[in-house]
């Protein structure tokens, strides 16, 4: 065993998953930060920490082999003294935490996703309720996330996530005003707004849907220039938001929109609560309230009874619609959701096949789309510098999942966090590249 050094306790946060993990990982770390620990994230080898926090993800098989890797590779280290304490907490926590105190015992305490207050008294620190909004960011300085609601009231067959995360409940405009402006203080520009269902925000708290008054008071917010919507849902959505995007110059003309599947047996066993006949309806008047706006949008493949024919009609949808962006997943039989009770019949093998298939037509859509906007100028943030690259987002593409557009550092100098004028002069699928102006 390694001998203890006097040396203060540091805490090293992993966070797995989605953005919401982010936001969560990043509220967790302000908190200890507050409370006067040395608290790092996902920091390396040397100088990772002694006390480990993973925040997993609980969302599908790939998600969770991941997660489940990460705690056994802790846990052997904690066998070997490289690290002294090991904690787990969120969604992978939250849904098997019996079956991993079983498993994997040498985990010092597993919490879940509302257990905020015990994991931090757990790490000696104290929860502090004044700290409402204020965390310590992760991402690049110009953007951060921002959740509007936790939790979801959707009934969709294949999903875990009210399992691990429960009912919907949204977040005030007050304090959703009071956190932006605290990270417009500290040099955010961007907002990324995220919810496990960003259209039903309001309903508890306001009896209504009150996306568009969150956006119209979030507009007002000064040094926020870019607002993103992410993670919007196709039933019951509000339109007064489209009239706002159109209207409002800092609200990104961009949608996240998970479509999930397009044939009506399908839509109907997911419990999707609408038709394709509803839902290409709903994307031609997007498209007619907001020209140019880019959707986003994901797709399931290999759902229980997917016939080939339900699978050529997802594919003649994806070849219409055209959208900017998309990504594509084979299904996964997750136990407890309402699918489950079906028999997860389409082989792995066609699943995956699937969503090639559809992954290969998507990055053809994909590179016509991009060759339209090669001799085109656009307004670009700056999120970093890598290898020999500037690298920057206009305001049509997200972080970490959509296209990016790179400019030559050994030519040209931009500033990073900062805005600049950048001329595409070429394209491929998913990269634009493009110099100053």
């Amino acid at each position: 065993m390694r001998t203890k050094s006097l040396k203060k306790n540091k805490i090293n946060v992993i966070t797995l998953g989605c953005s919401k993990n982010v936001y969560d990982s990043e509220v967790l770390m302000g908190q200890l930060r507050a409370s006067g620990k040395e608290v790092t994230h996902e920091a390396k080898a040397e100088d990772e920490g002694n006390i480990i926090v993973i925040n997993t993800c609980g969302f599908i098989d790939n998600a969770k082999a991941e997660s489940v890797n990460m705690i056994l590779e802790y846990a052997d280290k904690k066998e070997k003294g490289l690290v002294d304490k090991v904690f787990v907490t969120g969604c992978l926590s939250e849904r098997y935490r019996p079956d991993l105190e079983k498993e994997i015992p040498n985990v010092d305490q597993y919490f879940g996703t509302t257990e905020l207050p015990a994991l931090l008294k757990a790490l000696g620190a104290d929860y502090k309720h004044e700290l409402l909004g204020e965390r310590l960011t992760t991402t690049p300085k110009n953007y951060a996330y921002l959740k509007i609601s936790e939790g979801c009231d959707r009934p969709c067959s294949f999903c875990a996530i009210p399992l691990m995360r429960g009912k919907n409940v949204s977040q005030t405009i007050e304090k959703l005003v009071k956190e932006s402006e605290g990270l417009a203080k500290n040099g955010v520009k961007e907002l990324i707004l995220i919810a496990q269902d960003l259209t039903y925000y309001g309903l508890d708290l306001y009896k209504k849907r009150a996306l568009g008054e969150l956006l119209e008071a979030l507009v007002k917010v000064e040094g926020i220039e870019w607002i993103r919507l992410h993670y919007a849902f196709p039933t019951g959505f509000p339109m007064d938001v489209l009239e706002i995007m159109k209207r409002e110059p800092k609200i990104c003309n961009y949608i996240d929109i998970p479509l999930q599947h397009i044939s009506d047996s399908i839509l109907k066993s997911m419990r999707r609560g609408t038709t394709q006949e509803k839902t290409t309806q709903l994307l031609k008047d997007f498209r007619a309230a907001v020209p140019g706006m880019a959707i986003r949008t994901t797709l399931i493949v290999g759902y229980p009874g997917e016939t080939q024919e339900d699978f050529n009609i997802l594919k003649d949808f994806v070849q219409e619609m055209k959208f900017d962006r998309m990504g594509c997943f084979a299904y996964s039989h997750e136990e407890n959701t309402h699918a489950y009770l079906l028999e997860d019949d389409v082989p792995d093998n066609v699943k995956q096949d699937r969503a090639n298939e559809i992954m290969e037509l998507q990055s053809q859509i994909s590179w016509d789309l991009n060759q339209e906007k090669v001799g085109k100028t656009f307004r670009c943030i700056i999120d970093r510098k890598e290898g020999g690259h500037f690298v920057g987002r206009t305001e049509f593409d997200s972080p970490d999942v959509d296209n990016e557009v790179l400019i030559d550092a050994t030519k040209h100098y931009v500033k990073t966090g900062e805005f600049a004028m950048i001329k595409i002069i070429e394209a491929t699928e998913f990269d634009l590249y493009g110099e100053p102006v």
